[in-house]
């Protein structure tokens, strides 16, 4: 296994529509596992393929306390949406920005696991949240997206200052 770079926002890949998984192979459990420990690592609750430069259709989350339930979704949709929470959300490809972002409070999802096999998983709390936020990243939407225009370009110009410091500081 290995950690994978994580697309940093605004980069323009993460509004890139992910493409349906035809055939789960060796590679895309590769890669599986690879996501996984990338957002452990990172670390992180959720990471979809798009964060990691990869346009499919896959997401892992683990939102677990001890980090021992790793979800793995393929080619998920979600069937039903009911309620509405506001939330604090982050994002691994948009580092140290929170702000609060208004999600269904349930949903249904189906998708399917890396055997191949189709589940289906009612989800609340957290996990439901995680669920909406990850699949966003599949449709090339980023949680920063939902907020006004103006915290939008605070967020962008905050980043892309960050970038510039790094940049300078490798130099």
């Amino acid at each position: 296994m290995s950690l994978l770079p994580i697309l940093r926002y605004p980069d323009p890949r993460l509004h890139i529509k992910a493409k349906q998984i035809t055939h789960i192979d060796a590679g895309i459990r590769q890669l599986a596992a690879d996501m996984a420990e990338t957002m452990y690592a990172a670390p992180g609750i959720g990471l979809a393929a798009t964060q990691v430069d990869h346009h499919i259709r896959m997401v892992v989350i683990d939102v677990s306390e001890e980090k021992n339930q790793l979800l793995t979704f393929i080619n998920p949709e979600i069937l039903e949406r009911s309620g509405e929470c506001q939330g604090e959300e982050g994002c691994l490809s948009v580092p140290g920005v929170y702000e609060t972002v208004t999600r269904a409070e349930q949903v249904r999802v189906r998708a399917q696991n890396l055997a191949g096999e189709t589940f289906e998983l009612a989800a609340d709390g957290l996990l439901a949240i995680c669920i909406q936020h990850e699949l966003d990243h599949l449709d090339g939407k980023v949680f920063v997206e939902y907020l006004s225009r103006l915290k939008q370009d605070r967020i962008k110009t905050k980043l892309t200052k960050q970038v510039k410091h790094h940049e300078r500081v490798i130099a």
